[in-house]
């Protein structure tokens, strides 16, 4: 086995890791209260958790395995998780978990990271596109199969399992890893430490915030950690401003498809973090059905993404994302009204199955354009850092509409509950749509190599330089 064969195993290995835990644990959910103990907000702090850490550190993830070295910081990364995977499913209390979960969204901020950076690293001109096509591909697996294999460890083993389904692949991982030749690191890398810390404080007061409200109300002590949260997150803008060295640049949102296609990820996945947060809780605790029914009730999203997202991909790159983004966002919503506009008695299989179908179609209108709408007006030399924030912005979005679930859901699974979510879903969903059709610049997927601040000034772009002269509009 090459070396470049062995870098991509590893980059495989490890984000597959990370993308299946990070969804299998839903199914969990419920399985996980009745052992522990806990209520809703305990369930909401367990998905939370992990995106909490996630999200707080993916922005500055790469800056580190730069500095550091790539193969060093896989390493921690798979020992962490590893540990910590241990840690959540040996946990004996809700709060211990919670814990665990923190930890292990930590040690996941650097996995996915820096897979890509060692592929690039190892690769280069058709090869690299070869070498990140098949790690896309395998990691688009994980997602497709988390829900069956979720619900297939709960029913025949344990909620534990899914935790413990983790240490195979890291021991692989690491062993395959011990034959890379590492890189020398980077020390020019810069780190932009403050503006971490200002991101996990103010997601951190935010969240729990939120979390309590459901539970508490509008107490003194809640509201001011809500505002603290808030407080947190505007030092850390005004910083992004000021830095020599910003983890965010905000020159990139003068750019209008970044702007508009981070303001309609946000929507999106937001919708998308709450649906997929209310959808197996209903499912086994007011319709009764086992994790693997429901694992297999969930999977058509994926399912219908990877069979149609390459030619959705080809489509956006001929004629543009707006109006795909615009009507896929559009779909989806129906496919949550569909599901809430049901009765309980035929919400199954008239309203839950054929809604998350039309879901997934909406969906696979989406994914795909949404990426090249916020990349493709970006120059090469910022794509990297355009792709970690509107990564981060998902899985952020994804975080607050979690910790908004009890709120939505008033406090407890019901029938009543899930209906409030999935119309608060479609709402969200149908605000992306609106976004995506009046802010998203329709053009084709050409980049220019030119500074974003010239793309981003309000002046008639120059031939060639992606803007009216260059690119098609609509």
């Amino acid at each position: 086995m090459s070396s470049q064969t062995r870098t991509l195993v590893v980059a495989i290995l490890a984000s597959f890791m990370a993308i299946l835990d990070g969804s299998v644990v839903n199914l969990a959910l419920v399985d996980i209260g009745r052992d522990l103990g806990g209520g809703l907000a305990e369930q909401q702090w367990i998905v939370s958790g992990y995106l909490l850490s996630l999200g707080a550190l993916i922005l500055v993830a790469g800056s580190i395995a730069d500095r550091f070295g790539r193969e060093r910081v896989m390493t921690a990364g798979l020992i962490g998780f590893g540990v910590t995977s241990l840690a959540c499913g040996l946990a004996p209390t809700p709060l211990v978990l919670v814990l665990a979960r923190v930890l292990q969204g930590v040690a996941g901020a650097f996995l996915v990271p820096s897979s890509l950076a060692m592929i690039v690293s190892a690769f280069s001109g058709p090869a690299q596109g070869r070498a990140i096509g098949t790690w896309t591909a395998w990691t688009s697996v994980a997602g497709l199969v988390s829900p069956l294999v979720g619900g297939v460890l709960v029913d025949a083993l344990s909620w534990r399992a899914v935790f413990f389904v983790n240490l195979p692949p890291m021991v692989a991982a690491l062993f395959v890893l011990r034959r890379i030749p590492v890189t020398r690191p980077d020390v020019r890398a810069e780190l932009d430490l403050p503006s971490s810390v200002l991101t996990a404080l103010g997601l951190g007061g935010l969240v729990f915030g939120l979390i309590e409200l459901s539970g508490q109300g509008p107490r003194p002590g809640v509201l001011a950690l809500i505002g603290a949260g808030l407080a947190g997150l505007v030092l850390f803008v005004l910083r992004q401003r000021r830095a020599e060295h910003p983890m965010m640049p905000l020159a990139l949102f003068r750019v209008t498809n970044v702007a508009a296609g981070n303001a309609a990820t946000v929507l999106i996945y937001g919708a998308m973090g709450l649906g997929f947060f209310a959808l197996p809780l209903y499912l086994q605790s007011v319709l009764g059905l086992s994790a693997v029914v429901s694992g297999v009730v969930a999977m058509p999203p994926t399912l219908l993404l990877l069979l149609g997202s390459g030619r959705v991909g080809r489509l956006s790159g001929e004629r543009g994302p707006r109006w795909l983004m615009a009507g896929g966002a559009a779909l989806a919503a129906c496919g949550y009204v569909l599901m809430g506009a049901v009765p309980q008695e035929h919400s199954l299989w008239a309203g839950v199955v054929p809604g998350v179908v039309v879901f997934g179609l909406g969906l696979t209108l989406i994914v795909a354009p949404l990426t090249s709408s916020v990349l493709a007006h970006l120059p090469p030399e910022s794509s990297g850092i355009g792709s970690a924030i509107n990564n981060a912005a998902a899985r952020i979005a994804g975080l607050v509409t979690v910790a908004f679930a009890g709120l939505v859901m008033g406090g407890r699974v019901s029938f009543e509950g899930f209906r409030s979510a999935v119309w608060t879903t479609a709402g969200l969903l149908l605000a992306g749509a609106v976004v995506s059709a009046l802010g998203v610049r329709n053009t084709t997927t050409a980049r220019r190599p030119s500074a974003v601040e010239e793309d981003a000034a309000p002046r008639e772009a120059p031939q060639g330089a992606g803007g009216r002269d260059s690119a098609r509009e609509r």
